[in-house]
């Protein structure tokens, strides 16, 4: 065994069961691609993704650990995100947060528009 792996009954396994999910359309509007990885509160990824920020509060991509999402320039796709598990208190990323979820208040992402590349 190898310390912290988790051996599991053989089948499907379900992840994520009975949390709250929900799906979003994201456009990239940028000339570069962006990447959001599995578990980045997804209310504060790179401010060319167009999308309803507000809703995303409190969500990841619903995808499985170490894995990603890529969005190409121009590319619109549809995501499905699920809530954000735990204690629920979010430090880093891009600082909108630094707290409880329940609690905090988000600072606003700059518009994509005034970001330089």
């Amino acid at each position: 065994m190898i310390p912290g792996e988790l051996i599991t009954d053989d089948g499907e396994h379900e992840l994520n069961a009975g949390r709250t999910t929900i799906t979003l359309t994201i456009s990239n509007t940028g000339d570069r691609p962006v990447q959001v990885g599995s578990h980045y509160h997804f209310h504060e990824v790179n401010a060319a993704l167009a999308f309803d920020r507000t809703a995303a509060r409190g969500f990841r991509l619903n995808i499985a650990a170490s894995t990603a999402v890529r969005f190409e320039p121009g590319q619109e796709r549809t995501v499905e995100l699920v809530e954000l598990a735990g204690d629920r208190i979010v430090y880093g990323f891009n600082g909108k947060v630094m707290g409880k979820l329940d609690e905090s208040v988000s600072m606003p992402l700059p518009d994509a528009a005034h970001i330089k590349a």
